[in-house]
Parts: C-alpha cells; sequence; structure tokens
C-alpha cells in the first residue's frame, strides 16, 4: 500500500490507444489541447444532478451543484469534487497568459480557470463539454 506521501501513479497510455477509446473530437481536445466553439460541445446547458467525470480515465471532476451559467457556451464550475482532482498549468498560448486545467490523473486538458467566478470561490473553472463524461445521479 503506498503512503500518504507517495505521488499516485498516473494513468499512462499510448496515442494510439487513446485515440482508440476517444472518439475524435475527444482526442482532439482532452490529448491534443484543443477546444470546441462554444455553444456546441455536450453538457454546456446540462442542468440535471450528477458528477462530471474525466473522459480519459473516468476521475470524478466537477458535481452538477457547483455548475453555473456562465453565458460562455462552455461547461463553468466554481471548484472541483477535489481540489486534488485537477492540476493547473501556465498556458502561454494564443498570445495570451492562462492557467490550463487537467486532470490529475491521466494529463487530459480539460479546459481553463478564471478568477471571475461566483462565490463561494470566485473561479470559473471553464471545461471542455468533449473531456468529460456526466452521470445522472
Amino acid at each position: 500500500m503506498a503512503s500518504a506521501s507517495e505521488t499516485p501513479l498516473k494513468v499512462q497510455k499510448s496515442d494510439a490507444e487513446w485515440q482508440e477509446i476517444l472518439t475524435p473530437e475527444q482526442y482532439k481536445v482532452a490529448r491534443g489541447h484543443g477546444t470546441e466553439r462554444p455553444f456546441t460541445g455536450p453538457n454546456w446547458d446540462q442542468k440535471e444532478a450528477g458528477l462530471y467525470r474525466c473522459v480519459c480515465c473516468q476521475k470524478p471532476l466537477f458535481r452538477s451543484e457547483t455548475k453555473f451559467d456562465s453565458g460562455t457556451g462552455w461547461p463553468s464550475f466554481y471548484e472541483p469534487v477535489e481540489r486534488e482532482s485537477v492540476s493547473e498549468h501556465v498556458d502561454r498560448s494564443f498570445m495570451m497568459t492562462r492557467v490550463e486545467v487537467r486532470c490529475a490523473d491521466c494529463d487530459a486538458h480539460l479546459g481553463h480557470v478564471f478568477e471571475d467566478g461566483p462565490r463561494p470561490t470566485g473561479l470559473r473553472y471553464c471545461m471542455n463539454g468533449y473531456a468529460l463524461e456526466f452521470d445522472r445521479d
């Protein structure tokens, strides 16, 4: 059994393995750091109660109770299920600096986090719908 100080093993697969289990849209977003156009991906307007998981490894990421309508056309949440569910990385693409959000277990690109969200956190985790699977409660 691993001690609490040890880092859990990351889910690792080859590009060919990811392409085998993901749809082309999911692969482009989650493994290729892409994004879908606003108001086109799955779950942007999902209003049912449930759990959002990583499309690659099924890690629990966000609960519906933390989802809000940001008006952006992407699923938005004010906090993850657990802080350790996601990792954050500086993203300097497109001549701007943002904070990229990835799945902590498999490094799937999920989206970005911004500091313009609602209370209680003030954060807006702006996620790609193709990076998430939704399980109804």
